[in-house]
């Protein structure tokens, strides 16, 4: 009788920790894709490395086994963390497609962001485009800068001179 009250007690934290430790299988997403989904539950004694390598050689093989490729699509992982029931997690989403499918040269994995938003709106832009044409020196300013150089010492008054017909030749 303690026995059966005790396992009763367990029974729920057994279902649990089997439920847990379970890995789903590929699954299909549409008829060509397809998404493979694996804990590590091993704690600090797993490899998260092993996870991924294990994920994405189990799904070449399923394609393997229908005489196709596969082709990555996306990934999401989550290292283990800190604290009870931390596991690390590898999802790994795939196409599987014809050997000669030209997709098949130009595969890459692109990581999958927690949340997506999307913003569909017209936009109406007036476009200004900056005026380039060559606008007129300030001769007085310029004229005046040249003349403080002189009054300073830094020129000559020859270089001033020959300075000042450049700038009046230029305009």
């Amino acid at each position: 009788m303690r026995f059966h009250r005790l396992l009763q007690q367990a029974m729920p934290l057994i279902v649990l920790a089997g439920l847990g430790c379970r890995n789903p299988e590929i699954v299909p997403v549409s008829p060509d894709t397809y998404i493979l989904f694996r804990e590590d539950h091993a704690g600090i004694f797993g490899s998260f490395s092993s996870l991924k390598a294990g994920v994405i050689r189990d799904a070449n093989r399923f394609a393997e086994k229908q005489g196709k490729v596969a082709i990555p699509i996306s990934t999401r992982e989550k290292p283990i963390g800190h604290g009870p029931a931390q596991w690390a997690s590898f999802e790994y989403q795939f196409r599987v497609v014809d050997k000669d499918d030209p997709e098949v040269r130009r595969t890459s994995i692109v990581p999958r962001p927690d949340l997506v938003i999307e913003k569909s709106e017209k936009l109406n832009v007036d476009i200004v485009a900056k005026d380039k044409t060559e606008k007129p020196k300030d001769l007085y300013t310029e004229l005046s800068k040249l003349d403080e150089l002189r009054k300073k010492g830094i020129i000559t008054d020859a270089e001033f001179e020959t300075q000042k017909k450049k700038i009046l030749q230029g305009n």
